[in-house]
């Protein structure tokens, strides 16, 4: 078992001011895998503290010196891919096979970009007497989710350290030891004391004080939209930036013309992964109303191809959900969805008898759905897709854009051509366009109740630094 009974602040392990800890269950047994200790607010402000600090001299450090240290700690996350990939799976459920390539090795490698992004702060513009440059916004609050915990530290903390930011690292309570292997790696690499500090808590003692701190200059906050508007609330106060990436209920939509069997094996396998925990999945699928039955068909024979069961097991492509409190979540939306009068046409609310003592829902397909139902508006979080006919293409827009969120999308027609044609017309912030996939190159971020600001590339970049103007004439 893994046993985390300190906090990293200010460059060493330092004992948290409360007994107080925090049990991390295995979802895929239900059995104790991990115990942390639980951040107070007197931890809060020891970690911003040293933040404030450090943040004095790594501001003004040089961008050879930031990217050799964003160098130095993935080569050392590489070196210790096992151990980050073990933890993942273990904490979240995850299959290891899938963890290593998806969740860990993709998360390394896009964290050696931000390497290369370090001389943007010395990058300047002048023009008509007036030079502007970039500065970095200070110290920063990264509060990460437990769906891609590693991924989702990367996206915040590759940044911030490239724009010369220091950070408070806070992981979801159900995943904390990525952040925590992270600070051991940082302290070996000899990361400045100050620049990363983590502390391992309850968002709902710690959330509002973190994100209030008058010392604190920035939070990014990835996680549900209730959640991010409670941050936003906190962080008002002291009128901080707030970078959030939060709820979706993407659609996809499949035109008359596309490649059938292409585009709804796409569609599912995109909602499946990760057990259907993924904030842009394509969980609403618009379907022609011709080739509806059809895609029916196909969409269980794709669903039903998953093996479920034991994340150690490289058969295994859907393990568990992240906790027995998700799961009964997600068994409560599909409830739901059968009391709406959807057609269940696989999956349900029962599981195997040899997966009852985890957080396990099969993959779940409705059919005969309508937009103004709750399994069509609102986020599941879970391995569950609605599919809904449409009569033409204006119609499938319309229901498309119906919707509080605006994360992402995606559309599959005839060509790139045609797709990125419907693609203009949706609300999103993304659009996967003929069964392309996530890029950490990407700009990553919503429309409306989906969040504001932008993740990844440079426009992920630029979220962490201030425009600094000189008027010289």
């Amino acid at each position: 078992m893994y046993r985390y009974n300190q906090f990293y602040i200010d460059g060493t392990w330092q004992a948290p001011s409360s007994a107080d800890t925090i049990d991390v269950l295995n979802p895929a047994n239900a059995e104790l895998c991990a115990q942390t200790a639980s951040a107070q607010h007197a931890d809060v402000d020891a970690a911003i503290s040293a933040a404030k600090k450090a943040f004095v001299t790594w501001s003004r450090t040089t961008a050879t010196q930031r990217s050799q240290f964003i160098n130095a700690i993935a080569d050392e996350m590489q070196a210790r891919i096992d151990e980050l990939t073990d933890a993942i799976s273990t904490t979240m459920g995850c299959p290891r096979h899938l963890a290593l390539d998806i969740q860990v090795q993709g998360s390394i490698d896009a964290f050696r970009q931000f390497a290369d992004m370090t001389s943007y702060l010395d990058e300047s513009h002048t023009e008509n007497g007036i030079m502007q440059i970039h500065a970095p916004v200070g110290v920063c609050v990264l509060i990460n989710p437990w769906n891609y915990p590693l991924s989702q530290l990367v996206g915040k903390l590759g940044p911030a350290l490239a724009t010369g930011c220091t950070v408070v690292l806070k992981p979801a309570e159900q995943t904390p030891l990525q952040d925590l292997i992270l600070a051991d790696i940082a302290d070996k690499v000899g990361l400045p004391a100050g620049v990363m500090n983590v502390i391992t808590g309850v968002g709902q003692n710690i959330g509002e004080y973190l994100c209030s701190h008058p010392d604190v200059d920035m939070v990014s906050f990835t996680g549900s939209t209730g959640a991010g508007i409670k941050v936003a609330q906190a962080a008002s106060t002291t009128v901080k930036r707030v970078c959030q990436e939060l709820g979706g209920k993407s659609p996809y939509i499949i035109t008359e013309d596309a490649d059938l069997e292409a585009a709804v094996r796409y569609g599912v396998e995109d909602v499946m992964i990760n057990s259907g925990q993924t904030c842009c999945a394509l969980t609403r699928m618009l379907v022609p109303q011709s080739k509806y039955d059809d895609a029916v068909a196909i969409a269980k024979a794709v669903a039903l191809e998953n093996v479920v069961g034991d994340p150690r097991s490289d058969e295994v492509t859907m393990g568990p959900l992240s906790s027995h409190l998700q799961q009964q979540r997600v068994r409560e939306y599909i409830q739901a969805g059968i009391d709406e009068g959807a057609t269940l046409v696989t999956g349900g609310l029962d599981v195997p008898e040899h997966l009852q003592q985890g957080a396990y829902v099969l993959p779940t397909i409705f059919a005969d759905v309508h937009n103004d139902m709750k399994i069509a508006r609102e986020e599941i979080f879970g391995p569950v897709l609605c599919m809904i006919p449409y009569q033409d293409e204006e119609q499938a827009i319309t229901i498309a854009n119906d919707t509080v969120f605006g994360l992402s999308s995606g559309v599959y027609a005839k060509d790139h051509a045609s797709a990125i044609a419907i693609a203009r017309q949706i609300r999103a912030g993304q659009c996967y366009i003929q069964g392309s996939y996530f890029n950490t190159n990407a700009p990553f971020g919503g429309f409306k109740q989906s969040g504001n600001g932008r993740e990844w590339g440079r426009e992920g970049l630029r979220e962490f630094v201030e425009v600094q103007t000189f008027v010289i004439e």
